[in-house]
């Protein structure tokens, strides 16, 4: 059976608060670990009025204490903001009060948030492309691309830069940090100058180190030309999806931990008893992403009736389609059979799910039907 792992933001949602957030993180983590589910990854977002996940490494050792067996992680850390000597003594922490459960996911945020700069840059004034079609590719949708650059104008996008970095840093090159990561852990870290360094906690730590990425860019290529596993997310660019597992697979080089390519991939679902209930709790979706899209940061999840209230203009319609139209939302029956699919398309040996709702008891009962429906 192909093993199927959970994804949390820690949502807060309308009415509620950050600490309403994190505990109910911490009560679907003991649930997960109960129903099967193989990993439980926290994501890492900043100033966004609807998401509690901030600081992983500290949700991380929270879910990590409330279980047992199931393996806790990152989705994913973003480098960019920190040293790889801090995310070593971080993990490794956690590792050696947790051993053998940890996963240290790894993104490469602040080198992303620059490269959008540049191409904010670029496109101004430039003529805007033709619009792409969709396509089905082994019955999986394929949407036309969104373009993050206009995510780059955001205050709060500048605002964050500034805020996670101190001033006048600059984001090193992502593969030196992941590759300094591996040297720390190993215990083969030396300075340019031969120094050797020793970090600890962190060196000889049993971390299970991924990498995750939206595209077939640096993040695949670096994840494939180091034998690591690699984690591609359909439920933040679905568009890009193929060209990510591939670049990932043809630039794969076998290492000592991993003899194959290894491919997690993740989706946006709600399961429900039946595909209207499903749909009535997904209906905040939308309106959540355009907040996202907007470049206000996750807002607040709102309640169904609050979503149903909201007045759409064709605009944002257009600036949500892709994330709609690629949610996997429907009865067991109807999800599993797209989770199969996604499978499939992707050639994915892990399924990596994210579930938001305003109500926590539909949120639970969402992974419980997965659960139970998930045999494939």
């Amino acid at each position: 059976m192909t093993p199927l792992s959970i994804l949390d933001l820690a949502p807060i949602v309308s009415g509620g608060t950050a600490r309403d957030a994190l505990r109910n993180t911490v009560d679907i983590a003991r649930r997960a670990e109960e129903l099967g589910y193989h990993r439980y990854w926290l994501a890492e977002h900043h100033l966004t009025p609807g998401v509690a996940s901030s600081a992983p490494a500290v949700l991380i050792t929270a879910v990590a204490a409330a279980t047992s067996r199931i393996r806790v992680g990152s989705g994913a850390v973003q480098l960019g903001h920190q040293t790889p000597l801090a995310v070593v003594e971080q993990f490794g922490t956690i590792e050696a009060l947790h051993p053998g459960r940890i996963d240290l996911g790894l993104g490469r945020s602040g080198q992303r948030a620059k490269e959008l700069s540049s191409a904010a840059r670029a496109a101004a004034g430039a003529p805007a492309p033709p619009p792409a079609e969709a396509r089905i590719v082994d019955g999986l949708l394929i949407p036309p691309p969104f373009s993050f650059a206009a995510l780059a104008h955001s205050p709060l996008f500048k605002l964050s830069g500034s805020l996670l970095q101190q001033p006048g840093a600059e984001s090193p090159d992502f593969a030196e940090q992941v590759d300094d990561i591996q040297a720390l852990l190993a215990g083969a870290y030396r300075s340019a100058d031969g120094f050797q360094a020793h970090a600890q906690p962190g060196e000889g730590a049993e971390v299970e180190l991924w990498i995750l990425g939206s595209s077939g860019g640096q993040s695949a290529q670096v994840a494939g030309e180091r034998g690591l596993p690699f984690a591609a997310n359909y439920h933040v660019s679905p568009a890009t999806v193929l060209e990510a597992v591939e670049g990932y697979r043809d630039a794969f080089k076998p290492s000592a931990t991993l003899a194959a390519p290894h491919v997690m991939v993740s989706a946006d679902v709600v399961v429900a008893a039946t595909d209207e209930e499903a749909r009535r709790i997904a209906e905040p979706y939308g309106l959540w992403v355009r907040s996202i899209r907007r470049g206000d940061g996750a807002m607040a999840f709102p309640s169904p009736e609050e979503a149903a209230a909201h007045v759409w203009s064709e605009e944002d319609r257009a600036l949500v389609a892709d994330r709609l139209d690629t949610q996997f939302v429907g009865s067991p029956e109807t999800v599993v059979d797209r989770l199969g699919v996604l499978r499939d398309a992707t050639g994915a040996d892990e399924l990596l799910v994210t579930t938001i709702a305003h109500d926590h008891a539909d949120r639970v009962r969402s992974f419980e039907l997965l659960a139970a429906a998930w045999t494939t």
